[in-house]
C-alpha cells in the first residue's frame, strides 16, 4: 500500500514520454495520485471535472483495446472533451504525415494527444511540434509508459512495502521480449521500485537483452538474463507473459507456436512445481495456450484482469500530471 509520507512533491510534467527519467519519487508520486483517482472512481460522484473543458484525442496507429479505451474512460472521468482519431477513416490515407495531423488537432484545440505509433520515437518528434502535451501510447518496440506504471501499480498493491517499493522481490518476465516495449518499460519502473528482475526466452527473441541489462543503472534493482526457464521461476513473486508478437516475428526466430508452449509456456503443473506462490500476469493481449495456459490466466492467482481495471486510475494520473505541468509549464 502506497501512503502520501513525505515525498508528495508534485513532478509536473508537460508529456509522458518514457519512464527511464523517472526516480522512485517520480513513480511514487504517480502510485499515489492513482490510487486517489480509484477512491474518486468509487465514490457516489465516480468522477470529477478538473479537465472540464481539456480536449484529449486518442490517436493509434496501431490497433488497440485496452489502452485507447481505458485512456478515453479515464479522461472521460476528469471531466475531458474526449475525441478519437480513427486513422483507417482519416486523411492518413491520403498521405497527411503525422505533423500534419498533429497540427490540425492542435487548431481543433486539443490539449493532450495520447499518441501510439508503430515507428520508435513518434512521440518524441510529435512532442516537437505540438503546444499541449503527448503521451506515448507505445512506439515501435520501443516503450509503453503507461503499462508499466499500471503493472507497477498492481505489483505495488499486492508485494509492496509501505512506500509501495518492491525491495528485495523477484520478478520474471518470460517470452517474446525482443519484439515487446512492455518489457523495455517495465525493466526501468521494476529496478527503480527496488524489484530484481529475471528476463528469459527462446534464445532469437531474448537477443540484446544482456547488454540492456548491464545498461540500466542507478536503480535499486537488477536485472538478469538467465537461459531456463526453470531458474527463472524459482522462488520467484511474480511472473508476466509477454504474448508471442506473431506479427512481428521474422522467418526462423520461433520454431512453431507448439514448441514454444511446451518449453516456455505458463502451465499450472509448471507454476505448481517451481513457482508455487507467484502471482500471474500478462499485458494482453494474450495467445492463450501458447505463452499461458486458459486455467492459469483465470486462475485464482492471475492479476490479467485486475491490470486491465487498473489502467483506468493509472491513465486518469497520467493525464491530470501532464495536464497540470502544461499549465505550469504555460
Amino acid at each position: 500500500m502506497v501512503t502520501q509520507g513525505d515525498s508528495s512533491q508534485e513532478h509536473e510534467r508537460r508529456h509522458l514520454l518514457d519512464v527511464a527519467d523517472l526516480d522512485w519519487s517520480a513513480l511514487r508520486q504517480l502510485l499515489v495520485s492513482a490510487e486517489s483517482m480509484q477512491r474518486l472512481l468509487d465514490s457516489t460522484a465516480g468522477g470529477s471535472d478538473d479537465l472540464r473543458g481539456v480536449g484529449v484525442t486518442t490517436l493509434f496507429y496501431e490497433p488497440s483495446t485496452r489502452t485507447r479505451i481505458s485512456f478515453e474512460t479515464a479522461a472521460a472521468a476528469l471531466g475531458a472533451r474526449v475525441s478519437t482519431f480513427n486513422v483507417a477513416t482519416s486523411s492518413v490515407g491520403k498521405g497527411e504525415s503525422l505533423l500534419d495531423t498533429v497540427r490540425t488537432l492542435e487548431a481543433l484545440r486539443t490539449a493532450v494527444i495520447v499518441l501510439r505509433h508503430e515507428r520508435a520515437g513518434a512521440p518524441w518528434f510529435a512532442a516537437r511540434h505540438f503546444g499541449g502535451s503527448i503521451i506515448n501510447a507505445g512506439d515501435g518496440w520501443h516503450a509503453h509508459p503507461t503499462q508499466a506504471l499500471l503493472d507497477l501499480s498492481v505489483l505495488s498493491r499486492h508485494l509492496g512495502d509501505r512506500d509501495g517499493s518492491l525491495v528485495g522481490r523477484r520478478i520474471a518476465i518470460v517470452g517474446d521480449l525482443l519484439h515487446s516495449r512492455v518489457v523495455r518499460s517495465n525493466l526501468h519502473t521494476l529496478t527503480t521500485a527496488g524489484a530484481d528482475v529475471l528476463l528469459t526466452g527462446p534464445a532469437r527473441l531474448i537477443t540484446g537483452f544482456a547488454e540492456l541489462a548491464q545498461s540500466i543503472r542507478g536503480a535499486r534493482g537488477g536485472v538478469r538474463v538467465v537461459t531456463s526457464l526453470d531458474e527463472a521461476l524459482d522462488d520467484v513473486d511474480a511472473v508476466m507473459a509477454l504474448r508471442i508478437q506473431r506479427e512481428r516475428l521474422a522467418a526462423g526466430e520461433l520454431d512453431s507456436l507448439e514448441a514454444y508452449r511446451s518449453a516456455w509456456g505458463l502451465t499450472a503443473a509448471r507454476l505448481a512445481a517451481l513457482a508455487p506462490r507467484a502471482l500471474v500476469l500478462h499485458p494482453g493481449p494474450m495467445n492463450e495456450g501458447v505463452e499461458i495456459d486458459p486455467d492459469v490466466a483465470d486462475g485464482p492467482r492471475s492479476l490479467v484482469l485486475e491490470q486491465v481495471r487498473a489502467g483506468i486510475p493509472m491513465r486518469m494520473a497520467v493525464l491530470h500530471q501532464v495536464v497540470r505541468g502544461a499549465r505550469a509549464h504555460g
